[in-house]
C-alpha cells in the first residue's frame, strides 16, 4: 500500500486516524500504531512483517543487555550481536545474489543463487534499529523497557517504507508522553497535502516524460538530456514528498520527524547538495560510519571514499549504485582539497550550473542499472553517435513545457516565501487559503490518482 493510492487517502488513513484517537491512553495509542503499521507491511509484505518484527526484538533485547551490563564485555558481546544479525539479514537478502552473481562471473563457479526477494523498506527499518543499539552502546540515549513502545518506534507506518530515517533518540521520549494540539494536526494535514501534490502532480507526471524517453532505444542529444532533467525531478518530488508525508501524518500522531530535504536543488556545491538530500542518510553515515573510522583526524580520504561506496552499495545491489557512490565520492574529495576556499569565490550561477551539471549526471548514473544503456546514455547526452535532436524531442519538450517550469519553480523556496509574507500580511489571507488549498490539493490528487496508471514509490525498492 502507498500513500498515494485511493485506498490509503480514503480508507486507510481515516481509519487509523479515528480509531488511534478513540482514547487518550497512550498505550491504547501505542497498541493502534502497532496493529495498524503492522498490517500497513502486511498489505505489501504479508510474509516478511515476521522479519520485521524480529529484527525489532533483536535490538529490545540487545539494548537491554547492555543497559544491563553497560561498559562490560557483555554490553560489547550485545552490540556486536546487533550489528551481526542486522547488517547480515539486510546483506543476505539485499546482497547475496549481487555478490554471487559476480563470483561466479569472475571465478566462472556455479553458486547457487538463492533470489530472495526484497523485504520493503528493510534499509530503512534496519539502519533505525541500529542507531538505538549504538546510541545505548554509546551512553547517548536510554534503555526501552517496553517491547510495545519500542515496536511502535520500528515499525511507524508513516516513515517505516522509505524514511526518513528517524533515530530512536528523537522520539524516544514522545513514545511515552505525547499530545496532539489542534495546530499540530493542522499542521500535518497541510504537510500531507503539500507532499501529495509533490508526488501525484509533479513527481508522477515527470516521472511517465522520463522513462518513455530514456526507456527508449532511440535518444538524441536532446531527449536524453530532456529525459534525465525530467528523472531529476521525478526522484526529487516522488522522495521529498513521500517524506512530506511521512512528516505530516507523524505529527498528526503526535510525532515530529526531522525534515529530510531543505531545496536541494538550489546548492552551490555537491558538499551543500548532501546537506540538503536525503539529510537522515546522510547524517547517519556520517555519525555510525565516517567518524567512528577516524572522520577527518585519521585518513579522511579513505573514509570518504568507503563512506560513498557504502552509500552507493546501501541503494541498491548492482554496479551502477557502486558508481553512482563513487562517483559523489570522486566530487566531494576534490571540492574538500582542490576547491576548498576556491568556490565561495566563484559567482552563484556558475556554482549553480556546475552542481547541477553533475547532480544530473549523477542521477543517469542511477537510472541505468543496466551497463551498456548507461554507455549508451551518456554517448547520445553528449552527442556521440547521435543527432542533436528529433521532432520526437521537440514535441515532447513542446508539450511538457508546462510541467518544467512548473518543477523549476516547486523545487525552490520562492512559493513558500511569498505565500508565508502574504499571510504574514494579512490573518484573514492565510485563515482562508490554508483550508482551501489543502481542499484542492487533495481534490487534484484524488481525480489524477483515478485516471493514473504511473504510480511508482521509487524509494521503495530500497
Amino acid at each position: 500500500m502507498v500513500f498515494s493510492s485511493l485506498m490509503f487517502m480514503c480508507i486507510f488513513l481515516p481509519v487509523v486516524l479515528i480509531a488511534y484517537n478513540l482514547s487518550k491512553n497512550l498505550t491504547y495509542k501505542n497498541i493502534i500504531l502497532v496493529i495498524v503499521s503492522l498490517f500497513f507491511y502486511a498489505w505489501g509484505e504479508p510474509v516478511w512483517v515476521v522479519l520485521l518484527i524480529f529484527s525489532a526484538l533483536v535490538d529490545y533485547v540487545n539494548g537491554r543487555i547492555i543497559d544491563k551490563f553497560y561498559a562490560r564485555p557483555a554490553a560489547t558481546a550485545a552490540l556486536i550481536a546487533s550489528l551481526v544479525i542486522n547488517l547480515g539479514l539486510l546483506g543476505a537478502f539485499k546482497y547475496s545474489g549481487f555478490f554471487i552473481e559476480n563470483i561466479n562471473s569472475i571465478l566462472h563457479t556455479n553458486i547457487p543463487n538463492p533470489n530472495f526477494s526484497l523485504p520493503i523498506g528493510i534499509s530503512f527499518y534496519t539502519f533505525q534499529t541500529l542507531s538505538y543499539t549504538i546510541d545505548m552502546y554509546r551512553g547517548r540515549t536510554r534503555v526501552q523497557k517496553s517491547f510495545l513502545n519500542f515496536l511502535a518506534y520500528v515499525s511507524m507506518f508513516p516513515q517505516l517504507v522509505a524514511g526518513p530515517i528517524v533515530r530512536y533518540s528523537d522520539v524516544a521520549s514522545q513514545l511515552s508522553d505525547r499530545r496532539v494540539t489542534a495546530e499540530d494536526f493542522a499542521y500535518g494535514i497541510k504537510r500531507f497535502t503539500a507532499g501529495m501534490c509533490k508526488k501525484v502532480i509533479l513527481a508522477n507526471s515527470a516521472g511517465s516524460v522520463a522513462s518513455m524517453i530514456l526507456d527508449s532505444t532511440r535518444l538524441t542529444v536532446a531527449s536524453s538530456w530532456l529525459g534525465i532533467i525530467m528523472y531529476t525531478f521525478q526522484i526529487y518530488f516522488d522522495f521529498s514528498g513521500y517524506s512530506d508525508m511521512a512528516i505530516g501524518m507523524g505529527r498528526m500522531l503526535g510525532f515530529r520527524f526531522g525534515e529530510n530535504f531543505r531545496y536541494p536543488y538550489i546548492s552551490r556545491s555537491i558538499t551543500e547538495f548532501w546537506r540538503r538530500w536525503h539529510i537522515s542518510l546522510s547524517s547517519f553515515f556520517r555519525d555510525y560510519v565516517y567518524i567512528p573510522l577516524g572522520g577527518n583526524r585519521y585518513r579522511p580520504v579513505l573514509n570518504l571514499f568507503i563512506v560513498w561506496m557504502l552509500t552507493g552499495l546501501w541503494h541498491g545491489a548492482s554496479w551502477n549504485f557502486v558508481l553512482w557512490g563513487l562517483f559523489y565520492g570522486v566530487l566531494l574529495f576534490i571540492e574538500k582539497t582542490l576547491f576548498r576556499q576556491k568556490l565561495q569565490k566563484i559567482p552563484f550561477p556558475l556554482c549553480y550550473i556546475y552542481t547541477m551539471f553533475f547532480v544530473i549526471m549523477g542521477w543517469g548514473l542511477f537510472y541505468f542499472t543496466d551497463m551498456n544503456s548507461l554507455w549508451v546514455f551518456l554517448k547520445s547526452a553528449f552527442g556521440v553517435g547521435s543527432a542533436l535532436y528529433d521532432l520526437t524531442a521537440v514535441s515532447t519538450f513542446c508539450t511538457n513545457l508546462w510541467l518544467l517550469i512548473a518543477c523549476i519553480i516547486a523545487s525552490t523556496p520562492i512559493p513558500s516565501i511569498i505565500y508565508n509574507h502574504l499571510c504574514k500580511k494579512s490573518d484573514t489571507f492565510a485563515a482562508i487559503t490554508q483550508p482551501l488549498l489543502v481542499i484542492i490539493g487533495l481534490g487534484i490528487c484524488f481525480i489524477l490518482l483515478v485516471g493514473q496508471t504511473y504510480n511508482p514509490f521509487l524509494y521503495f525498492r530500497f
